[in-house]
């Protein structure tokens, strides 16, 4: 796992495939806090990305494994649920 001490504020989220994420707002624990902007649908609050998922730190750049629109649909909410939950 790569040490979160590395990734810190405005660094780029972005997937296996280049392809931007978001943008770190804090590291809480182990999962990352996206800034609120980067929440599509949800612009009032943020999302959440599991640090398991960082495959590098490169200059201001966090690495996923997953790609883009992989990682996308792995992002939680504050309380660990599924963003996709709040569709009902």
């Amino acid at each position: 796992m790569v040490d979160l001490e590395l990734i810190t504020k405005n660094m780029d989220v972005i997937g296996a495939d280049g392809v931007h994420l978001g943008t770190v707002d804090a590291v809480e624990g182990d999962r990352i806090k996206l800034a609120k902007a980067d929440s599509g649908s949800h612009p009032d609050h943020h999302h959440y990305i599991s640090a398991g998922m960082v495959a590098s730190v490169e200059q201001n750049k966090v690495r996923l494994s997953a790609t883009g629109a992989n990682a996308a649909l792995m992002e939680e909410e504050k309380d660990g649920r599924a963003i996709h939950d709040d569709k009902n």
